[in-house]
Parts: structure tokens; C-alpha cells; sequence
């Protein structure tokens, strides 16, 4: 398995259109058999930082999404509402063990 952490942070004018891209994303990635998990949390004293959680199945799975048509619409409309480049880090489980996912 392969977690990875995306960290984004939106231009403060543009939430609502990144949340409706973002959320278009999520749901359909989850749809994906490599994604066993895809979540989207917003920062609470902070609600222009986002961080997408990805968990994949196989190492090979983040190449698989980020070749779908849905990945690549939502990159191509949040690319001008951040106010930084998005940045992520990959990580692996400890626990739960990988059958706890």
C-alpha cells in the first residue's frame, strides 16, 4: 500500500469552485480499483489548506489515476486557484495492518 498526502493551498476567492472540482475528483477516484481510499479534509483555523488523502492499493495505482480522464479535468481546473503549488509526501502504513484497510 502507498499513502500520500497531497497539501494544496487555494486562493481564498476560489473555495467553492476548488471544493466542487475537488469533490468531482474524490468520487470518482474512489470508483478506481487501485483506491482504497480517497479523502478530502480543509483545515480548520484555516479553511484555504486542503489536503487530499490518498490511499492506494499497489505502487503502480497513483499512475493509474493520475491517467484518467477525471484526474486530469481536475488538474487542469484547480491549477489557477492555488495560491502555491501543490506539494505531496508519500508514506507507508504502520497500522492498521495493510488488511485493516
Amino acid at each position: 500500500m502507498l499513502i500520500v498526502h497531497v497539501h494544496v493551498q487555494i486562493k481564498p476567492a476560489c473555495l467553492e469552485a476548488f471544493q466542487a472540482a475537488t469533490l468531482a475528483n474524490a468520487r470518482a477516484s474512489r470508483q478506481e480499483p487501485g483506491v482504497a481510499r480517497f479523502d478530502v479534509v480543509q483545515q480548520a483555523d484555516d479553511p484555504a489548506q486542503f489536503v487530499l488523502v490518498e490511499v492506494y492499493r499497489t505502487p503502480d495505482a497513483p499512475a493509474a489515476h493520475k491517467a484518467t480522464a477525471h484526474y486530469a479535468a481536475w488538474r487542469d481546473a484547480v491549477e489557477p486557484l492555488m495560491a502555491a503549488p501543490r506539494r505531496s509526501v508519500k508514506y507507508t502504513p504502520v497500522f492498521p495492518p495493510e488488511s485493516g484497510w
